[in-house]
């Protein structure tokens, strides 16, 4: 397929964080990851953390938010292109979703070519939450002609254990959608699509999503809305270490606090101590003491310019076979063919 870029500036505005997909790295505990990081400096939290089921469900209302379009965009994006990212795909291919969120934008893509195969098209979602994959499992399956098993996993050895049951004729399409690339720091997620790489078979096609640089105010608000969403979603992070660790941290005594780190191209998210304070965290054997202006930063959610993004890529194997920009949302859709 030639390379196309198509701006959409008429799509709508509205879109999911990039968070979710993130997972703890090697075999600790939840508790001992929460000990590392919070006694690191910076101190920090895990942002895959952010997603139990209140945060899930306070995320799902985020993407609703008329200061956050990434979801509504790249949802727009897959409605007019998905016939052709599918043809691309091939009619063999097996469709892997890592992260899959809700379930609605691989949906959308596969709606395309609802009742129209003889065999039902395989797809394979993978995720750390078994909870979200049956909500995504649920949902995909409402469209006709597919099949759709779940791995629980994090993304890499999901990928492996898809990619080990392909048989002879068989290629892979790997969906990484809603920017969840972002939340991961450089470094990491040229790894991260390195591993996805070499999962795939030249001529297998990669499906990405990329928030992109955009205003700084509008970065702003989209993660410290007027509503106060975005502030629940980062909060309730405590309420889930007082739950599950049995902490003590009074929710009065910390703010959400949404950064634009320029230099780095990231918006982060910190919870802010109000006043100094000492916090016990028993299940995981921590006491802190803070000081009144200490942060815990939380998320990541890296932006990224469009040639910069693609000479990533390359970097790692894959070459853009076409690119959709929404200009009015500032995301970038690419379809990569491994090389």
């Amino acid at each position: 397929m030639s390379r196309a870029t198509m701006r959409l500036i008429d799509c709508a505005q509205r879109g999911p964080r990039a968070a979710a997909g993130t997972a703890p790295s090697g075999p600790e505990t939840f508790a001992q990851e929460i000990a590392r990081l919070l006694n690191g400096r910076p101190r920090r939290l895990p942002a895959h953390a952010l997603y139990d089921a209140l945060g899930s469900a306070l995320f799902d209302a985020i993407c609703e938010l008329p200061w956050y379009p990434i979801t509504r965009a790249e949802t727009c994006l897959l409605h007019r292109h998905g016939r052709a990212i599918l043809e691309a795909a091939g009619h063999r291919a097996r469709i892997v979703e890592l992260g899959p969120g809700s379930g609605d934008k691989l949906a959308t893509l596969l709606a395309h070519e609802a009742g129209t195969r003889d065999t039902p098209r395989q797809v394979h979602l993978v995720d750390v939450s078994a909870t979200a994959l049956g909500a995504a499992k649920a949902r995909v399956r409402q469209v006709q002609g597919t099949e759709v098993h779940t791995h629980v996993a994090r993304y890499e050895s999901g990928l492996r254990d898809v990619a080990t049951r392909r048989t002879e004729g068989d290629t892979l399409m790997v969906g990484f959608l809603g920017s969840n690339i972002g939340n991961f720091d450089p470094p990491d997620a040229e790894l991260l699509l390195q591993r996805i790489r070499a999962s795939m078979q030249s001529g297998d096609t990669l499906l990405i999503g990329a928030d992109l640089v955009k205003d700084p105010e509008r970065l702003r608000i989209a993660y410290d809305d007027p509503l106060g969403v975005t502030a629940a979603f980062n909060t309730n992070l405590l309420v889930r270490l007082n739950r599950e660790l049995g902490a003590n941290f009074a929710l009065d005594r910390f703010a959400h606090d949404a950064r634009w780190n320029a230099r780095a191209n990231r918006m982060e998210m910190h919870l802010v101590s109000l006043a100094q304070q000492r916090v016990e965290i028993p299940g995981a054997e921590l006491s802190i003491e803070f000081q009144a202006g200490e942060s815990i930063w939380t998320e990541s959610s890296y932006k990224y310019e469009p040639e910069a993004f693609q000479t990533i890529l390359r970097a790692v194997g894959f070459e853009a076979a076409a690119s959709w920009q929404d200009d009015e949302a500032g995301f970038l859709l690419t379809l990569a063919v491994a090389r």
